[in-house]
């Protein structure tokens, strides 16, 4: 028996008409639609045939035909409208949302920790969300806490299955700094789903346990909102942060919180928002001080710096770090476990970072040195920090250095499947392209090619 022929899709070349839109046009403001939403779309008239003809792209192009029309029409257009099938609904974009309901907390990630394991287009492609980190960060703040009760589940628990959960984030992040986000991302999310998520839905033990092991998930969340940071995933990692945020904020554990918010500031100056940066480092500043925490405050305090220097502010970027170095030296020895890695190394890579934002090769090469004096146990970010030194060179004029010391920083990250790893060295390579003349630099370029793919013509890191 022949297949079916498609039946004509009237509906859509009815609307078309109404709007007096050709094929050509309608091609073409879908496509540009696409590409504001960080989507890479190839439609033409061609296309548009098929879609009149009766065949159905996949999703999301048949929400932004409907949203297309909708703007020509100036009235809702759905894509049952346009005789297309709905969308399945997700709760992806409820994630970016705060709630201050922690069943309601438990039900989004747990959404989104499914739609993330099931690789749903809607949460792969989502982009990063320049209201939502303020939005979340501004309700943790002020809203009113909600009293977190006594939990009445089925699944009795007490501070050891906690500290269970604890020690298998510890093993988590040992991993996650040995070989890169890339690596167990999923395994980390699995766990999240099978082993987590079910305790906060039907957990029974008494309100002190339960605001830890609602501390303990957000420790879990964050981690796999930071894994999919290092892959460059940012909506994926965007959603995991804000309902970290949200975890934390059930836990009253406002340290973890001001880590998470930390976070989020980190992810916005790596998405060129330094504005957005600060406004999380001072919510993350005010965090470690509700806390009593000054490394967690140092840490606010450069991102606070890092992002004024992306703004060109060297004279707020100055002053921030001057706080930072006080806040630093108040620390003590009793700092938690999720913060072990913020030491003076990590302290001087985030000032070098600074330094090169400003232009100042010759302190951000001496402040790269020092990051490196640290614990061999953090692989990836030993690799950033070579990195970090090699673009210090190249931006002081010592092309030399530069290209010795970015061959090392590529060595380092070939092993590694981290996106943010390969950005760093693609980033040198543009620092040194005015050396295009010298021989070691074209050396170091097709070097970069060779150990890492991504780099190659035609690789993408999604």
């Amino acid at each position: 028996m022949g297949r079916r022929p498609k039946q004509p899709n009237d509906s859509l070349d009815a609307l078309m008409r109404e709007a007096g839109m050709s094929r050509k046009g309608l091609a073409a403001r879908v496509v540009k639609l696409g590409e504001r939403r960080g989507l890479e779309l190839r439609y033409n008239h061609s296309s548009v045939a098929r879609w009149v003809r009766g065949e159905t792209p996949r999703q999301p192009t048949p929400d932004l035909i409907a949203e297309v029309l909708s703007n020509s029409l100036a009235r809702s257009i759905t894509a049952a409208d346009i005789g297309m099938k709905e969308r399945k609904k997700s709760d992806s974009g409820a994630a970016l949302r705060l709630t201050l309901h922690p069943a309601e907390s438990a039900h989004r990630l747990a959404a989104l920790a499914h739609d993330d394991l099931e690789h749903r287009r809607a949460l792969v492609e989502a982009g990063f969300d320049l209201a939502a980190y303020s939005s979340a960060a501004l309700r943790w703040l002020l809203a009113p806490r909600t009293a977190l009760l006594d939990a009445q589940g089925s699944r009795a628990i007490g501070m050891a299955d906690v500290e269970d959960i604890r020690e298998a984030t510890r093993a988590f992040r040992v991993l996650d700094n040995q070989m890169g986000g890339g690596r167990i991302q999923s395994t980390v999310v699995d766990y999240l789903r099978g082993n987590l998520i079910p305790l906060l839905h039907d957990a029974r033990c008494k309100e002190d346990v339960r605001r830890e092991l609602f501390s303990a998930a957000a420790e879990v969340a964050q981690l796999a909102g930071w894994q999919a940071y290092d892959l460059e995933q940012q909506g994926v990692a965007q959603r995991y942060l804000v309902q970290a945020l949200s975890m934390a904020r059930h836990a009253g554990d406002d340290g973890l919180g001001g880590e998470i918010l930390a976070a989020m500031s980190h992810q916005a100056i790596w998405v060129s928002q330094p504005t957005h940066a600060i406004d999380l480092a001072h919510a993350a500043q005010e965090a470690a001080n509700r806390a009593d925490l000054p490394v967690l405050k140092t840490e606010g305090l450069v991102m606070e710096a890092h992002a004024h220097a992306l703004l060109g502010d060297a004279g707020a970027c100055s002053r921030a770090l001057r706080r930072a170095s006080v806040a630093f030296e108040k620390n003590s020895a009793e700092t938690p476990a999720w913060l072990g890695y913020f030491d003076e190394a990590y302290l001087s890579a985030r000032i070098a970072h600074t330094f090169r934002a400003l232009g100042q090769g010759h302190t951000a090469v001496q402040y790269a040195k020092q990051s490196l004096i640290m614990d061999k146990r953090y692989v990836r970010g030993r690799a950033f920090n070579v990195a970090l030194l090699a673009a210090s060179y190249a931006i002081q004029g010592d092309v030399e250095q530069a290209c010795v010391t970015g061959r090392e920083a590529i060595d380092r990250a070939a092993p590694l499947m981290s996106a943010r790893v390969v950005t760093y060295i693609r980033n040198l390579l543009v620092d040194l392209s005015d050396y295009d003349d010298v021989a070691e630099c074209r050396d170091l370029r097709e070097y970069a090619k060779t150990r890492l793919p991504a780099l190659r013509p035609h690789a993408s890191l999604r």
